[in-house]
């Protein structure tokens, strides 16, 4: 799926669902979030104005993780039920999110450490461990 929305419940299937799109844009993360750091990490890199991809959760997940993987050096910016998270070193160089989640809409940016820079990624979303 390329630039797509999901709308997932728990026990969804494929479990790594992939999602690709290409990272970067113009706006400073910290503007686009509000913020320059949250409890996961700083929010740094450039974005689009519009995000990457709507993440609808119909149920709560105690435990989801979302993961970036790409050639370059991505970051990552979330925003949903209960705040804002960003990250841009989760495992290696490329940001991901782990936790618990609320129901409901979560707008994703993946964003790019250079201004108008833009890198081809894939977006794993996992119920694994």
């Amino acid at each position: 799926m390329f630039f797509g929305d999901v709308t997932i419940d728990r026990n969804f299937t494929p479990d790594p669902l992939l999602v690709r799109g290409v990272s970067g844009g113009s706006i400073p993360g910290k503007e686009l979030a509000g913020k320059s750091e949250t409890p996961t990490g700083p929010c740094i890199g450039y974005f689009e104005e519009q995000p990457n991809h709507i993440l609808e959760l119909t149920t709560k997940f105690n435990y989801l993780k979302l993961l970036v993987d790409s050639p370059e050096d991505t970051t990552l910016i979330i925003t949903g039920p209960g705040g804002t998270w960003c990250n841009d070193d989760f495992e290696g160089k490329n940001p991901g999110i782990i936790g618990e989640w609320l129901p409901g809409t979560y707008s994703i940016w993946i964003g790019s450490y250079k201004k108008d820079r833009y890198f081809p990624y894939t977006l794993q979303i996992t119920e694994q461990y």
